[in-house]
């Protein structure tokens, strides 16, 4: 099935059509940037936008950078406050006029591994935890996803969220070498592995093509893996999630 992918970020909106059933992306992706002030109406135009670039007239799967219950925003993140209690599904089906599927980006990004990389055919729990801005993650058990496992919000120290402490977007602003900032890495992955305990955890994100700088850094048990799809991913897994949620939705 022909699917179209969106990936929303916050400094640009990137689609490209793809082939839900094997993963492989069927154009080169399209990106516009986010607009200024990142408002529900504007984005929405953007949605809009790439699905006309396309001349796409089927499913649409969106990965979406905040936390989305039954298709509504819990969270505005970091877009502009009105997007709180916004039905994001309803607004970009009216926008496209087109069926849309709408997953927290982390829930994508993990739909891509579980489906065509390195997490196909994994059991047990398996956790996609995306590095950059924030520290985004996606669970799955047995291949099913567990919706909105927000990892990364979990208090630590001074910080509301550790994913203050512990995101790429630190290591950038403190100017952390990836030594120092695999250590803080590590920290947060001990208390997922004393959480959830784990079967598998799946890195995505920007960190996550560098893993060899700081994988020396990580001494949890449990196993830890870059992602296979990287810059891909948001766009492909979001295309997996219309293909599994549309029929539920």
């Amino acid at each position: 099935m022909e699917v179209l992918g969106i990936d929303i970020g916050g400094s640009g909106i990137k689609g490209a059509l793809v082939n839900s059933l094997t993963g492989e992306m069927l154009t080169k992706r399209h990106r516009i940037p986010t607009p200024e002030g990142r408002k529900p109406k504007d984005m929405a135009n953007v949605v809009a936008e790439i699905v006309k670039h396309f001349k796409h007239k089927g499913p649409i799967g969106v990965g979406f950078p905040t936390i989305i219950k039954h298709g509504i925003c819990k969270s505005p993140g970091n877009l502009h406050k009105s997007w709180l209690g916004m039905n994001v599904k309803e607004l970009f089906s009216d926008a496209t006029g087109l069926p849309v599927t709408v997953v927290n980006d982390a829930d994508a990004a993990g739909y891509a591994a579980m489906n065509y990389g390195i997490g196909k055919g994994k059991q047990g729990l398996v956790v996609m935890i995306t590095i950059g801005t924030g520290l985004g993650s996606g669970a799955f058990f047995d291949g099913e996803l567990i919706p909105n496992f927000e990892l990364g919000q979990i208090p630590y120290k001074k910080y509301k969220k550790i994913e203050l402490w512990a995101a790429d977007s630190a290591k950038t602003r403190e100017g952390l070498t990836y030594q120092q900032w695999g250590k803080r890495f590590n920290k947060f992955l001990k208390y997922v592995e004393l959480i959830i305990a784990p079967d598998l955890i799946i890195l995505g994100g920007g960190a996550s093509k560098d893993f060899d700088e700081y994988k020396d850094c990580i001494t949890i048990e449990t196993p830890v893996v870059p992602a296979q799809l990287q810059n891909q991913a948001g766009i492909v897994g979001a295309a997996a999630a219309a293909l599994h949620q549309a029929p539920r939705d």
